[in-house]
């Protein structure tokens, strides 16, 4: 008799169990695949979400390792570089930034005077202006004007145009022009409150002295709350800005301008100790809220 295990219910030994066919096999496996199948399509998603993070991961952490450390910037580094860029590009001068803000605004005064006004030979005075008013608005001094039968200004593009005077304020020699025609383009220049002007600071005076310009000089503030008398006696201002940038006949008008191109007075005498009054060294203007007090603008 073959070994076998022995049954205790029976008293037998049971016989040997024969293997399933091919086909029940192949039946038991398949529910199991179709198991696993319905598994992963349940967790697809949230696998592949799982496995792009961590993708990103891995990127983001290599991209941090490969880039250098940021640059600790010094002050002494930030000084080197503005020098550097100084020596190769040097700033404009206060006098260029302020002629190129206000240079559209100015204009040439010319008065003429002996009722010959429509004759090119006819004696005249010329002087300086400033547009304050974009519809053709004109600040000058009133000793440019007293005496006019007719009034001309000439704009920056060239064009002329008569000139009525609206105002005049001889107390401050000021005198308010309004032009008859005026470019497309014009602009108003920018006025600024002289009650915060320093002794030193940049100036410029632009003007056309002599009748040549318009001519740029440049100085400083000399002082502030100045008085001056004409040496005929004719006028007597005071509470005047002294300046020393070059001004001579024919700049009385113009405006005085700050280092960022804002006007802050109008040129009006110079003191000289020579016979025809040129410039030495002293010039005054009338401070701009009192110029624009003249031309009904509201104070600063």
């Amino acid at each position: 008799m073959k070994k076998g295990f022995y049954s205790a219910a029976t008293g037998k030994t049971p016989a040997a169990r024969a293997p399933l066919p091919a086909a029940e096999t192949s039946a038991v496996a398949e529910p199991a695949r179709r198991t696993w199948r319905d598994r992963y399509k349940r967790h697809e998603k949230p696998l592949l979400f799982a496995a792009g993070a961590a993708l990103a991961a891995g990127l983001f952490a290599s991209h941090l390792a490969l880039t250098p450390a940021p640059l600790h910037i010094t002050q002494e580094d930030i000084d080197q570089a503005v020098a550097r860029t100084l020596e190769t590009k040097p700033l404009p001068s206060p006098a260029v930034k302020a002629y190129q803000a206000v240079r559209s605004s100015i204009v040439r005064v010319r008065a003429i005077g002996d009722g010959l006004e429509y004759d090119e030979y006819a004696p005249t005075a010329t002087g300086s202006g400033v547009v304050i008013v974009d519809r053709g608005v004109i600040l000058t001094s009133l000793h440019v004007v007293t005496g006019a039968s007719r009034v001309r200004v000439q704009f920056e593009d060239g064009m002329e145009s008569d000139a009525e005077i609206v105002t005049r304020q001889p107390e401050n020699d000021l005198a308010v022009l309004q032009a008859n025609r005026i470019p497309d383009d014009l602009k108003a220049a920018t006025l600024r409150s002289a009650r915060h002007l320093i002794e030193g600071e940049h100036v410029t005076a632009i003007g056309f002295p002599f009748g040549i310009g318009p001519s740029v000089s440049h100085g400083v503030i000399s002082g502030l709350k100045r008085e001056y008398r004409a040496p005929q006696g004719e006028r007597n201002l005071s509470n005047l800005i002294q300046f020393d940038a070059a001004a001579n006949p024919g700049s009385s008008g113009g405006p005085l301008v700050n280092a960022v191109g804002e006007v802050v007075g109008i040129v009006t005498a110079i003191l000289s100790t020579s016979e025809k009054g040129t410039f030495s060294g002293i010039g005054f203007a009338v401070p701009i809220e009192t110029a624009a007090g003249a031309a009904g603008l509201p104070p600063f």
